[in-house]
């Protein structure tokens, strides 16, 4: 096996992580489209489920995310993609990782626990 085996699923879930930090900053989905343009690139592509189409990592907002290593698992249906997160941000919202609310498991309770880096409205110039 030399990569991630696309006959067993059109779409895998990919986990991008910051390489300096280790911090997991989305989980997205590639096909072999966007996986052959990672590579080919350097700059991560994935597939957009709600669009249907290839999404070109920061192609809106600037926060590309650059490829320092990649990682597929024992199935050979999941990849992990060490980045480079250029821009700060990950998230859609403008926070730096996807992950940035945080459930009290007792309470049930949930918390944001990042901080915005930037404002989605003025980045995406909708209201």
């Amino acid at each position: 096996m030399d990569g991630p085996n696309f006959e067993k699923a059109e779409l895998i879930p990919v986990i991008a992580q910051d390489h300096e930090t280790g911090d997991v900053l989305m989980l997205a989905y590639m096909n072999q489209e966007s996986y052959e343009e990672t590579l080919q690139t350097g700059r991560v592509c994935y597939y957009s489920r709600s669009r249907q189409k290839l999404w070109r990592k920061g192609e809106e907002s600037g926060n590309v995310q650059e490829v320092k290593e990649i990682y597929f698992d024992c199935d050979a249906d999941t990849l992990l993609v060490r980045v480079n997160q250029i821009g700060g941000a990950a998230c859609h919202e403008g926070y730096r990782s996807c992950f940035f609310r945080k459930i009290d498991p007792e309470s049930k309770s949930v918390d944001v626990v990042g901080e915005r880096v930037f404002d989605p409205a003025t980045v995406y110039k909708k209201s």
